[in-house]
């Protein structure tokens, strides 16, 4: 089984489709049971069976956003 960290941090998570097409869910890990692993991702909150987990680990924060210029 893969290890997650608590819920909170904030994780990448590969996992297959039913396609067999892998992908990604980048977010705050909102939960994680034996059966599925919840993320916010950029296409909302994801419900990722773990059988379909190939692969996954905390990341650290977003960078902060960059000022913008007086010419932008």
């Amino acid at each position: 089984m893969i290890e997650l960290p608590e819920p909170g941090h904030r994780v990448v998570v590969r996992y297959l489709l039913p396609t067999g097409q892998a992908t990604d869910a980048l977010g705050p890990l909102l939960s994680a049971d034996s059966e599925t692993v919840l993320v916010d991702g950029k296409r909302g909150v994801e419900r990722i069976p773990r059988g379909a987990i190939i692969a996954a680990k905390r990341v650290p924060p977003p960078p902060a956003p960059r000022p913008r210029g007086a010419g932008a």
